[in-house]
């Protein structure tokens, strides 16, 4: 999932904004909720671009709908902080593989499971949420999540009605799907915010349900209190969770911030009680401490070209502003945090066709270019010459291009830093344009950059978490990128459950993706950095970029 996607633009009316401050006053009732109470507040972004589960495409909202809804699996702590999946909603299923290569997977409902407002969860929530998943009149960029259900590709592209997908409620406590192939990962899909399920009755023609306490209706284990916008978003605990007498905190605070020294500020002083940003200055000095933590993390951070850009339609431009970045010093010297240097797009830690416990895809794959930091120059070398067959030797006659990136004080120094590095290695000219959270992702979605910021964490652990998503028209593909070629070796991936073939297909399209058509430039792979407060525990997180923060308790 990235560190961005889309979501539809909606407006705001004074009606909405009023409604969402109703639950103000119990708010505050809750947070001096006195020596029985137990709240915590926590820092993951700014204001999100939205929290519907089919519409939202970033980490930090991905994160506060795991509290507030439930798919048919969960993610659940293995009693060591680690998070592992396990029966959500459904309490159990049975898999049969067909005669003609297709997959029935039949679910059983968990009794007892409700909405936050007291009604039934049925299989006929599943079935609606499903199909208006895949329906193109959503418009969510998560759509090809389930594009192993049947008959998706025919929804997807209108020439099928969604109705034809292959979900179906037997009954209320009854769920069949049929997959179109036996997809590996699925466990995980069933588990991914994007498929949880909505209410229909909350959610048809309504496109604010989300802004408003009355209509944000959940299946989770905290349902919403109040929205401040720019704030903060609250919720509480669902008295309607099946699992209600095991939840830890009354209220999770998700204070919106994007000003790291605001944030940890607010963290020292006791306001908040998690945080994942701080200050770049300050982070030698807290890993020194061993205050901020450093957790593994599946994803790249990469800068993102406008393929159809005048200047970056041209692949060797593109290389060439790839190849003269120095890895080694931006992670060394501007983030921190022990990130590694990215040798390709597919980061370390995701599967290959032998399994965990092997060598990874990346291993597999190889690197698309040495960075060793004896053979920086002999890259910018190279990006020179491109460059000058492009037309531009030693960057004469190049027009002065910007750089995107959403306000954050790592990404600014980092996109410092670039702009320091392509104008002394290729003489070219790069401005800095930073803007708010949500402006950036509809712009940056929409193709409005010449060259952004970008990140990308894995949805589940397979390569084609990260390869799909620059398939032709994709809904994550923010580089406008199209190549025959490429599609087809995703198709081929997908056609396919061996292991092996489907691998063989992925390493192909990652060669055209990088070598071939340099459509991004990776920076480096992820680690997760956060620090929490040493009087809570409980909390379990997944390398996918999850926090769950419904079990912690007071120490």
């Amino acid at each position: 999932m990235s560190k961005t996607k889309k979501v539809l633009s909606l407006t705001l009316s004074a009606a909405m904004m009023a409604s969402m401050s109703l639950g103000a006053a119990t708010t505050v009732l809750a947070e001096e909720g006195g020596a029985d109470g137990f709240n915590i507040a926590v820092c993951l972004a700014s204001e999100p671009q939205s929290i519907d589960p089919a519409l939202n495409s970033a980490v930090d909202g991905a994160i506060m709908i795991n509290h507030m809804f439930e798919g048919l699996v969960k993610w659940v702590d293995d009693g060591e902080g680690n998070a592992v999946t396990a029966p959500g909603q459904a309490e159990s299923w049975e898999k049969v593989v067909n005669d003609d290569g297709t997959v029935t997977y039949t679910f059983k409902m968990r009794d007892g499971i409700k909405w936050s407002d007291g009604k039934d969860v049925t299989a006929g929530d599943f079935e609606y949420s499903w199909k208006r998943l895949a329906n193109p009149e959503t418009a969510a960029d998560y759509c090809y999540m389930i594009d192993m259900v049947k008959g998706y590709a025919e929804v997807a592209d209108g020439s099928a009605d969604p109705d034809t997908l292959a979900i179906k409620a037997i009954d209320d406590k009854t769920l069949e799907v049929v997959l179109s192939y036996d997809c590996p990962y699925f466990e995980e899909i069933m588990a991914f915010p994007a498929t949880f399920p909505v209410r229909q009755d909350m959610t048809e023609g309504n496109e604010e349900w989300t802004y408003d306490v009355a209509t944000y209706v959940g299946n989770g284990p905290y349902k919403m209190q109040e929205w401040t916008h720019n704030a903060s978003i609250t919720a509480e605990k669902n008295e309607n969770y099946y699992d209600y007498d095991k939840l830890g905190p009354d209220t999770i605070k998700f204070t919106l911030l994007d000003d790291d020294n605001a944030i940890l500020a607010a963290y020292n002083s006791g306001e908040l009680d998690f945080i994942e940003q701080l200050p770049a200055d300050e982070l030698p000095n807290y890993l020194a401490s061993g205050e901020l933590e450093i957790v593994d993390y599946i994803g790249t951070y990469y800068a993102c070209f406008n393929t159809e850009d005048e200047i970056f339609s041209d692949a060797r431009i593109r290389k060439a502003f790839s190849l003269a970045i120095d890895r080694n010093y931006i992670v060394e010297n501007v983030s921190q945090s022990g990130e590694v240097p990215a040798t390709g797009y597919v980061p370390a830690g995701v599967n290959d066709a032998a399994g965990p416990g092997s060598d990874d895809f990346r291993t597999v794959g190889g690197d698309y270019y040495s960075v060793a930091e004896e053979d920086y120059e002999k890259n910018c070398e190279e990006a020179r010459a491109l460059l000058a067959e492009a037309g531009y030797p030693n960057g004469e006659g190049f027009p002065t291009v910007e750089y995107l990136y959403n306000t954050n004080d790592n990404h600014k120094k980092i996109g410092e830093a670039l702009q320091n590095m392509w104008q002394e290695q290729l003489g070219v000219t790069v401005t800095l344009n930073n803007q708010d959270w949500n402006v950036f992702l509809e712009n940056r979605k929409e193709g409005n950059y010449q060259i952004s910021r970008n990140g990308w964490i894995a949805d589940y652990n397979d390569p084609c978490s990260f390869l799909d998503m620059w398939y032709t028209d994709g809904g994550n593909n923010d580089a406008q990128y199209s190549n025959p070629d490429y599609d087809a070796k995703i198709d081929e991936a997908k056609a396919t459950a061996v292991q092996e073939e489907r691998m063989v297909a992925f390493h192909e399209a990652e060669d055209i993706l990088m070598e071939q058509d340099s459509v991004l430039a990776p920076i480096y792979f992820y680690t997760q950095k956060y620090m929490m407060a040493d009087d809570i525990e409980g909390m379990y997180y997944t390398p996918l970029g999850y926090f769950f923060f419904g079990y912690t308790s007071q120490k």
